[in-house]
């Protein structure tokens, strides 16, 4: 009974017998099942790239953004329910606008991830509320640097060099452990993100999607925008031709396993 989850899943604020709680890790099974963020961190600011599905033909383009600004210095990532995703962004953008009317000063980055991570928490602790059933990543630049969070359904914050979330987020991380995040630029970054979302992007079991990319940083003036389209265009240019030599490599691959 302990093993499944029944009888001890019925309310957020139930233990089973070995000490866990399945309302947050049925939310955190949603974050899995969402398209793949990742983001990492520069020497001269932070990027962040989303695989936004396209559920729809006719889908209006850029509608249903998965990126969003929460003050000038700061922008949020959001993998898994869009919807509860939304109400982290709303609570996300009026803390930062409490804290500057009240410091006259833009809200550290660091400060913004613990507020919105005991709101997540929060959401944890009574049975007639649930888990947030998505994932968020911060992006921040303040006069201490860039700096990159990570909340999760249980309401931890991570702090990161780079990240990922959603779907193919293993093999993402495998793919950011190989970055040296004290040399690369943004530039760098749009360009690297890119190559691993598309090669990491299944054709034949994946949906379409729509790669998404934003940053702050200095070329932007420490601002959370998104990132040009031409140099989004050209990031998608070299990230599918990284999925094609990827695709060559396997193919070459089987064919030397079927001679031996």
């Amino acid at each position: 009974m302990s093993s499944t989850g029944a009888g001890y899943d019925y309310s957020v604020s139930t233990y089973s017998p070995n000490g866990r709680v399945f309302q947050v890790e049925y939310a955190e099974k949603a974050v899995e099942k969402g398209g793949t963020v990742v983001a990492v961190r520069c020497k001269d600011g932070c990027v962040m790239g989303v695989e936004k599905t396209i559920f729809s033909k006719l889908l209006r383009k850029g509608s249903n953004r998965m990126l969003h600004t929460l003050d000038k210095g700061s922008g949020m990532a959001i993998s898994g329910m869009a919807a509860d995703a939304r109400q982290l962004v709303n609570k996300a953008r009026e803390e930062a606008q409490q804290y500057r009317t009240f410091w006259a000063h833009t809200i550290p980055g660091r400060v913004l991830a613990d507020r919105i991570a005991g709101h997540v928490h929060m959401h944890t602790l009574y049975w007639y509320l649930r888990p947030f059933g998505c994932s968020v990543i911060i992006a921040s630049y303040g006069e201490d640097g860039p700096g990159l969070y990570k909340i999760t359904p249980s309401g931890v914050v991570y702090k990161y060099f780079g990240c990922a979330e959603g779907k193919h987020q293993l093999g993402a991380k495998g793919e950011l452990e190989k970055i040296n995040f004290e040399t690369i630029t943004c530039r760098e970054a749009v360009n690297k993100i890119a190559e691993i979302i598309y090669k990491l992007h299944d054709d034949i079991k994946d949906k379409d999607f729509e790669l998404e990319l934003s940053w702050v940083c200095d070329e932007s003036g420490k601002k959370h925008v998104r990132v040009p389209e031409e140099l989004r265009a050209e990031a998608v240019k070299l990230g599918l031709a990284a999925k094609e030599r990827a695709a060559m490599d396997s193919e070459s691959d089987s064919d030397e396993e079927k001679a031996d």
